[in-house]
Formats: structure tokens, C-alpha cells, sequence
């Protein structure tokens, strides 16, 4: 990731990454899911604390993350493998459909952590996000790039804000069947975003060679 030119390119990539990485998409069937059986109420505070959770942890993550690497020896390129395995993981979850069964007799979770985990991490702030930050705190090297890249988080925290503080209008004008479909091409698109962040993460590691152009 290079911030060594701020640009318009630079700016729509590392906000589409971070959409991806902490925006409400990913997060929305499970909170749903996990969600159903509390008040709208209790679903709309449960939503602002897992925004206002997973936005605090990708600041912390940005802030820390270069030193942790360095601490660890860990490199950029093994951070991009692990992430790209973990969102595999996900990913294919939601392309194939949760057949996850839920006994009705089942008393709900505790609301707090339930916000916390799994739906604020790694839910809303999934392997993308984190490897994304990571990389980007190990990369910025000025004011300016680490400004641009906090100030995106904040923005699309306050997208993730909005949309968990309407869920419970959200969710009855979403079609069940089309949040299905929805899932599932988005589980594909994944899926292909995770083997993209393996191959980077084996060709930062010097394992692989970038390809080369045909001419």
C-alpha cells in the first residue's frame, strides 16, 4: 500500500477496502440472525455499541499496528496470508448459506457481549479491515496518510452508525429472499477478495513472483 502519493485513486481504493473491511454489509445477516429475538430497541443499542466497538478497535489496530509487527518480527506479507485464510473462511460461510440452527427454546445472548463478539469483531471488523490497517499503519509515513486513513474509518464508521441506528426500519423493508441471493454473490466476491489477499501476502513474502504483463 503506497501513501507516498495521496490521490484520488488512492483515497476510492482505501475506502472500498474499508467498506469491505468495516462497512455493514458482512455484518448484516448475522446481526439480524442474532438479533431477532430483542426489542427493536434492544437491537438498535445493541447496533450502536458493535459500530461503536469495531470503530475504536480499527483505531487502535491503525495506531498500533506497524509497532506490533515490528515487535512480533511479524511481516506485512504474513499478516495479508493469515487475513486472506480467516476472510476464506467467512466468505464461504455466506456463499454456501448458514444452516445455522437455533433452538427456540434457547434464551437470548447477553447483549453486550453479543455486540461485542461476534458481531463487532470479527463481524463489522473482519480480516479485510484488520489487514488492510495493519498494512497501512506499517506504510504511512506522514501526517497526511495517517489523517487520510483515520478520517475513512470515521467516515465509514458513521455510514455503519446510521444504518445500525435504523435497523429496525432497515429490516422491514429488506425482501428475506433477496438478502439470501445478496449473500450469497457477496460470499463469492469474497471469496475471491480473500484468495486476492493470499496471493498478495505470498508475493510480499517473496514466495510467488508478481505475474508479468503479456505484451
Amino acid at each position: 500500500m503506497d501513501f507516498s502519493v495521496i490521490d484520488l485513486e488512492t483515497v476510492a481504493t482505501l475506502l472500498l477496502l474499508l467498506l469491505i473491511g468495516i462497512g455493514p454489509k458482512i455484518a448484516l445477516v448475522p446481526f439480524l440472525e442474532k438479533t431477532k429475538k430483542f426489542a427493536p430497541d434492544q437491537q438498535v443499542a445493541i447496533g450502536r455499541r458493535m459500530v461503536i466497538t469495531a470503530v475504536v478497535a480499527a483505531v487502535a489496530v491503525f495506531i498500533t499496528g506497524g509497532l506490533l509487527l515490528r515487535l512480533l518480527h511479524i511481516t506485512t506479507g504474513a499478516v495479508a496470508v493469515a487475513g486472506g485464510i480467516i476472510l476464506a473462511l467467512i466468505a464461504v460461510k455466506m456463499a454456501l448459506g448458514n444452516e445455522e440452527v437455533v433452538e427456540q427454546h434457547e434464551a437470548p445472548a447477553d447483549p453486550d457481549k453479543l455486540a461485542v463478539y461476534p458481531l463487532a469483531i470479527p463481524y463489522l471488523f473482519n480480516p479485510v479491515g484488520i489487514t488492510v490497517l495493519i498494512i497501512a499503519s506499517e506504510s504511512v509515513h506522514s501526517i497526511a496518510a495517517a489523517a487520510l486513513v483515520l478520517g475513512l474509518v470515521l467516515l465509514v464508521g458513521a455510514f455503519d452508525y446510521l444504518i445500525f441506528s435504523n435497523i429496525d426500519k432497515i429490516a422491514k423493508r429488506i425482501n428475506p429472499t433477496s438478502l439470501v441471493v445478496s449473500e450469497i454473490v457477496f460470499g463469492v466476491l469474497l471469496t475471491a477478495v480473500a484468495v486476492q489477499l493470499f496471493v498478495y501476502g505470498l508475493r510480499l513474502l517473496e514466495i510467488i513472483e508478481p505475474a508479468v504483463a503479456a505484451h
